[in-house]
C-alpha cells in the first residue's frame, strides 16, 4: 500500500509540474504578444527620430538661419557633419570651419566632444600625400 501511495503521489506531482510548465509558457506567451505592439511602436517612434534627425542634419545649410552658404558646405556625416570653406565661392578660403548639427534634445557624442577640444586646442594638422608614380601609370 506504501508504495502504491507514493507511485500516485509522485505521479499527481509529475501532472502538476506538467501543468504548471505549460501554464507558465501560456502566460508567458499572451505577456509578450500584448507587449510586442508596444514594442513595434516603440522602435519605430525611435527609427522615426533618427531618420528626421540625419535628414534635418543633411538639409541644414538650406534652412533660413543656417549661417554659411551652402555652397561652401561640404558634408561628411561622421564624426561631424560638415566641414564649410568660407570664402571657397570667391575662390578665397579665408577659415575652415567644423560644423555639428543637432536636432531636438540631442547632445555630442564623446567623439564629437573630443574632435571640438581637438579643433579648439589647435590641435589641427595639414599634410600632404603624394601618390607614388608607379600607382597612377598602372605599374605596381
Amino acid at each position: 500500500m506504501v508504495s502504491v501511495d507514493i507511485v500516485t503521489l509522485i505521479v499527481i506531482i509529475l501532472i502538476v509540474a506538467i501543468l504548471a510548465y505549460y501554464l507558465g509558457r501560456i502566460v508567458r506567451d499572451m505577456y509578450w504578444e500584448s507587449q510586442v505592439e508596444m514594442i513595434r511602436q516603440d522602435a519605430i517612434k525611435r527609427s522615426r527620430a533618427v531618420l528626421g534627425g540625419q535628414f534635418s542634419e543633411q538639409l541644414a545649410p538650406y534652412l533660413p538661419d543656417f549661417p554659411f552658404s551652402p555652397t561652401e558646405c561640404r558634408f561628411i556625416g561622421k564624426p561631424l557633419d560638415f566641414i564649410v570653406f568660407k570664402g571657397m565661392d570667391e575662390k578665397a578660403i579665408r577659415e575652415v570651419v567644423f560644423v555639428e548639427v543637432k536636432s531636438g534634445k540631442s547632445t555630442l557624442s564623446s567623439q564629437e566632444k573630443a574632435l571640438r577640444e581637438a579643433v579648439k586646442g589647435g590641435r589641427v594638422v595639414w599634410y600632404e600625400y603624394a601618390v607614388p608614380e608607379g600607382v597612377t601609370k598602372g605599374k605596381v
